[in-house]
């Protein structure tokens, strides 16, 4: 099992390039594809989240009720929002020469469906996803999650 490791990470090694945090202006991954409503929101800019707009670690993205949105992060990790969703970019580390991975994505409300990259499957315990009440930690390829408002006991 770790001979198999060390051979994936020289082969991200030698075949990805060595992106870091992100690429020089700062991107970790694009859109995809998006429907309807969708956003961007970077510091205080909303931009539309069209195909190619791309991401950077802490933006938030968006959709109205009509709007769903498709994601693809530097380490080929896919994400997708269904309608009424929000979610942050908050960590994103991609460093296979240095042995370095992290992916933090908080989805506070409405719908998101998670296809693993090569963080998750490289080092899954580094792939987390928060929702309002609970932390998911990677141990398989793919998930969906629906968050929204507490139930009150």
């Amino acid at each position: 099992m770790r001979h198999t490791l060390i051979i994936a990470i020289l082969l991200v090694a030698v075949l990805v390039p060595p992106w870091g945090h992100a690429d020089a202006d700062g991107t970790i991954g694009v859109v995809r594809n998006s429907a309807g409503s969708a956003t961007v929101t970077r510091g205080g800019d909303v931009l539309p989240a069209t195909t190619g707009t791309r991401l950077h670690t802490g933006d938030t993205l968006g959709t109205g009720p009509d709007g769903s949105l498709g994601v693809i992060l530097r380490d080929n990790s896919c994400l997708s929002l269904g309608p009424s969703s929000r979610l942050v970019l908050r960590d994103f580390l991609f460093s296979p020469s240095e042995g370095q991975f992290s992916l933090l994505v908080r989805l506070t409300g409405g719908t998101m469906a998670y296809l693993s990259g090569l963080i998750g499957k490289l080092a899954p315990e580094k792939a987390r996803f928060e929702t309002p009440v609970a932390t998911i930690g990677i141990r398989g390829t793919h998930f969906a999650v629906k968050a929204g408002e507490p139930v009150s006991q």
